[in-house]
């Protein structure tokens, strides 16, 4: 009869059985797998599953929240039980061949009445009171983009103001000398009513109550090509309520460029409050990185050609695209392909895999990416004012731009007049554009249009442009 418990010391999820020690024992989740320790073997034998797992280089975290698939070499694990358990990164639960893994919130703050009690503690509390900053990006699925780089230069110049990060789970990596506080738990709750400061670059969702003398700095994610809020496809009044009612809870709003100013400001009803066009943070890492660093974590070669494919999300449906065959792609283009999937795709689907492919969706800078490719490969992906900072060559792999431009989103201009780079439907075009050895002359024009318009504050100052206005205006103090 095979057993199962929990090792809280070793947090650990241990398997025990009788007879011959299994071959193979494995967890294996959409975004990380883990293999078992096995040993013993002959009476009995025990497999030791580690619930932590390290990640390009990083160091050693909880797993991802999510279903996991249990394998043991000829063992029956259908039978296995095990209640939620909450241990000290996360919280976990055995129900036959499925391991389900969450974050490490008490099961008593996970029911409607917990909740209640935290928002309405969170709504009464006086808040604002602590020198500090409550951090979220993609709603807590990751630490990147411009709450990250302004993060980095808040610590350098700043490092008094305590730095909080919302996260969906331990298994996301806070900054040096940041706190993580996971969403939904009471120190989350307590930290972002108490922060002076709240830098974000999406919704805040949730129950939002702003306390006296707090400001929230909306950073958003990208200069947009597909239209926004108040102009996207569609009449829903529920939406444009919603979208009002959101762009009123910001103080601030981060545009890259004047083109963004204009359309976020009509787009988020963003009217009588400052809009800071100061360039992207997240993008001084494309003038001051080193991509060969990024290259080493990846485990790519400096000799390589490394081809970044990162698509956007579809309104229409929950995984990423399937618009290219990733390790034929890398025999055809004699290259290493990155793999991206939007922040959106992140909780769906499973890492894709083939020689010389890496799934990079999980990696928690894009711009780090993009320092490290030597081409990307989008579609309507605000990636591509980001990437054009760095004057290498683009690609828009669009096999469905008539149905995404004409009902699913629309776009504010002709991406086919003015992109940077070819437009191309199949996989097959995108190879023998890759292969073009014309392609930089005959771009040379568009691309440095393309770079006036909306790249010239993108100078690899403009972490510093932001921190300097949040210090002078007082937002938090040093």
């Amino acid at each position: 009869m095979t057993t199962a418990r929990i090792d809280v010391e070793a947090e650990a999820l241990i398997i025990a059985g009788p007879g011959q020690r299994p071959g193979i024992a494995e967890l294996a989740g959409p975004r990380a797998r883990v293999s078992a320790r096995l040993t013993g073997g002959g009476k009995t034998w025990k497999a030791t599953f580690p619930l932590r797992a390290s990640r390009w280089g990083g160091p050693e975290l909880p797993l991802p929240s999510g279903e996991y698939a249990l394998s043991i070499e000829g063992v029956d694990v259908t039978e296995l039980r095990i209640a939620p358990v909450v241990l000290r990164g996360v919280r976990i639960a055995v129900d036959g061949a499925t391991v389900r893994i969450a974050a490490p919130v008490d099961p008593v703050y996970d029911t409607p009445e917990g909740r209640s009690t935290l928002e309405e503690r969170y709504v009464s509390q006086a808040g604002g009171t602590e020198n500090a900053v409550f951090f979220e990006s993609f709603y807590g699925r990751s630490v990147g983009c411009n709450p990250r780089a302004i993060d980095r230069e808040l610590a350098q110049r700043a490092p008094e103001v305590r730095r909080y990060w919302s996260v969906v789970d331990l298994s996301v990596a806070v900054p040096d000398g940041a706190i993580a506080v996971v969403e939904g738990s009471p120190e989350w709750w307590r930290a972002r009513g108490a922060a002076r400061l709240l830098i974000v670059n999406d919704w805040l969702r949730r129950r939002f109550a702003r306390k006296p003398g707090q400001k929230v700095l909306q950073t958003w994610h990208g200069t947009p090509l597909k239209r926004l809020a108040l102009h996207r496809p569609g009449f829903d009044p529920r939406r444009m309520a919603a979208v009002v009612k959101e762009s009123r809870r910001w103080d601030v709003l981060l545009a890259q460029n004047t083109y963004a100013e204009r359309i976020l400001r009509k787009a988020y009803a963003f009217f009588g409050r400052p809009i800071w066009v100061d360039g992207y943070p997240r993008n001084d890492a494309l003038i001051t990185g080193d991509p060969a660093a990024v290259r080493a974590a990846l485990g790519i070669g400096d000799e390589e050609r490394v081809l970044l494919y990162a698509p956007t999300w579809r309104d229409d449906r929950a995984e990423m695209v399937d618009f290219v065959d990733p390790e034929l792609l890398a025999r055809q283009a004699n290259a290493v392909v990155l793999v991206r999937g939007h922040s959106r795709t992140l909780e769906q689907g499973r890492d894709r895999a083939g020689a010389r492919v890496i799934d990079v969706t999980g990696y928690p800078e894009t711009s780090q990416l993009l320092l490290a490719a030597d081409a990307l490969v989008t579609d309507y992906s605000s990636v591509m004012f980001d990437f054009s900072v760095t004057g290498k060559p683009l690609y828009f792999l669009v096999p469905d731009l008539d149905h995404y431009r004409g009902q699913l989103r629309g776009f504010y201009f002709d991406l086919a007049e003015r992109a940077p780079g070819p437009l191309v439907r199949t996989q097959d075009e995108l190879v023998a554009a890759l292969d073009d050895p014309e392609h930089e002359q005959r771009y040379a024009e568009r691309y440095a249009a393309w770079r006036r318009q909306f790249n010239t504050r993108d100078d690899g100052h403009a972490a510093r442009r932001v921190v300097d206005r949040i210090l002078d205006l007082g937002f938090v103090t040093r």
